[in-house]
């Protein structure tokens, strides 16, 4: 087998009954038995049947004549190993983890295998299946929720469309920030983000002097993509280790943590609240 490239994409439809996943790719596409079960497994391949598209990680699926086949790889995606997440309680019809930096809050056509919730997939008992409830930047860390069935994504996803989880950010930015703004009084930033109204409130906590840099305690209204980090930034205090938004170059990770989550179980109706610093 020649050196494959570092990203392609291959659609192939089955045209013989009850051809074996694994052989049928290995033949068609020349490719190692080996290499398409490690692709299986982190869900770079995928089958069309009808109008339905989804992840097949069978390797020895029979499938049926006119299934399509659709194959992605991606070697900077399959050779990613972010740090393993911490499970900080399991409900059962949903479970809240600590991500690390670096893990994802969800996959794409080209791999899952980096995501919180096909590690909770892997790793919860009992097993049961994974879906998305809200995300976590792949450059932050904190407390997310992985929901274990539909009923449970869509009740949790409501909590958050109706702003009754209460979400708190500690970052650290660059520079001194204001003293004066507590808790009490934070400063407001109202900024449209991508043509939607955001809203972030920001309080200082305290300040490092060798690093010149504040840790600061973040609450947002909205959840925009990136809001905290732009926000930050248009306050003059980026976040340190945004590489995006941030016009200080530093080697560290991005330095935002989703530390508190609290909220009615949709389920138990019981007031729960998830605090990563009071773990520390």
């Amino acid at each position: 087998m020649s050196e494959l490239p570092s990203r392609f994409e291959k659609h192939i439809e089955v045209t013989r009954q009850d051809a074996i996943a694994v052989d049928f790719l290995a033949t068609e596409l020349a490719l190692s038995k080996q290499l398409i079960k490690q692709l299986m497994q982190k869900g770079a391949v995928w089958q069309t049947k009808g109008s339905k598209t989804q992840r097949l990680r069978r390797a020895k699926k029979s499938l049926k004549q006119g299934t399509k086949l659709h194959l992605y790889y991606d070697k900077v995606v399959l050779d990613m190993r972010p740090a393993e997440p911490e499970l900080i309680a399991d409900e059962g019809h949903y479970s809240v983890w600590n991500k690390p930096y670096g893990m994802l809050s969800q996959g794409s056509k080209w791999g899952d295998h980096c995501t919180i919730t096909r590690w909770a997939e892997q790793h919860l008992s009992p097993q049961r299946n994974s879906f998305t409830v809200h995300r976590l930047d792949r450059a932050a860390n904190g407390l997310i929720i992985v929901a274990h069935e539909k009923k449970a994504a869509a009740a949790l996803s409501l909590l958050f469309q109706q702003r009754q989880i209460e979400k708190r950010y500690r970052i650290w930015v660059h520079g001194q920030f204001d003293h004066e703004v507590t808790v009490d009084k934070p400063t407001h930033i109202d900024s449209e983000i991508d043509g939607r109204h955001a809203r972030s409130h920001f309080s200082f906590v305290e300040y490092d002097v060798e690093k010149n840099r504040s840790l600061l305690d973040v609450s947002i209204e909205t959840g925009r993509k990136h809001q905290i980090r732009r926000h930050s930034a248009e306050l003059g205090f980026p976040v340190v280790g945004d590489r995006l938004y941030g016009d200080i170059k530093v080697e560290e990770n991005l330095q935002l943590t989703a530390y508190h989550l609290a909220f009615q179980c949709p389920f138990s109706h019981k007031q729960l609240v998830f605090n990563v610093l009071n773990n520390q």
